[in-house]
């Protein structure tokens, strides 16, 4: 495995009385896919968002190219290499989809290379090219979802962390985007996935975490992990 991009120590988050995330661990290592899987509720989103500066944590330590981003707020992680591509895409649906891919250049370290940025976005994802002159909340889901990704990207970031982005698509459709993840992920981008599909996320990633209640209690090379132990991991059994 390569040096570790990102690790999570011991973290816990909380939603008034209730532990969404409860001393979860996991290191990602730099330039790897990385699946994080789990049921409905065992604290996958709460972890991301925690990550990414959107919730802070009780208690835990999260730290990004050595340096400790623990409660920061999102903005100031963001501008240190790091985004999130959240569950549901969340277009600005009065805008255009070029309007909505500027909003991912705000950074100062963005805006100076945000037309080689928009560049290789349309690239990756030509429909969006098509319809940058078009309102976000006039596309198909798959399409508002590269508007997500592309959004994301227009940052240059280091890491990108995906929260269920085949939600609610079509077969054909999660297949592109995969292979556009795999694509990103092949130019330089350490990518960390949130998904339901486990079959998926092994076919994707080299390293899978499994979450539990809030914890990790399963890591380990994808390749390597026999389906009858995530099995006993995912629903604890």
């Amino acid at each position: 495995m390569s040096e570790a991009m990102l690790t999570v120590e011991d973290l816990q988050v909380n939603y008034g009385d209730f532990i969404a995330v409860n001393g979860a661990s996991l290191s990602v290592p730099c330039g790897e896919i990385v699946s994080v899987v789990g049921t409905n509720g065992a604290g996958k989103s709460t972890l991301f968002d925690c990550v990414a500066g959107v919730v802070k944590p009780v208690r835990g330590k999260v730290t990004f190219k050595g340096e400790d981003i623990t409660g920061l707020p999102a903005h100031e992680i963001v501008a240190k290499g790091l985004t999130l591509v959240p569950q549901g895409s969340r277009c600005f649906i009065r805008m255009t989809v070029e309007e909505n891919l500027f909003m991912g250049s705000y950074t100062k370290k963005a805006r100076k290379g945000y037309r080689d940025s928009l560049k290789k976005v349309y690239e990756l994802f030509p429909v969006l090219y098509e319809k940058r002159n078009d309102l976000s909340g006039s596309l198909s889901g798959g399409q508002r979802q590269m508007v997500a990704i592309g959004r994301a990207l227009m940052n240059a970031p280091e890491m990108i962390l995906f929260d269920e982005i085949s939600l609610g698509l079509a077969p054909t459709v999660i297949k592109d985007i995969y292979a556009r993840i795999k694509e990103i992920n092949a130019g330089g981008v350490t990518a960390v996935l949130i998904e339901q599909d486990v079959k998926r996320s092994l076919r994707t990633s080299a390293q899978c975490d499994v979450m539990l209640k809030g914890k990790v209690v399963l890591s380990g090379k994808s390749g390597d992990l026999t389906e009858e132990q995530i099995k006993l991991a995912y629903f604890g059994v």
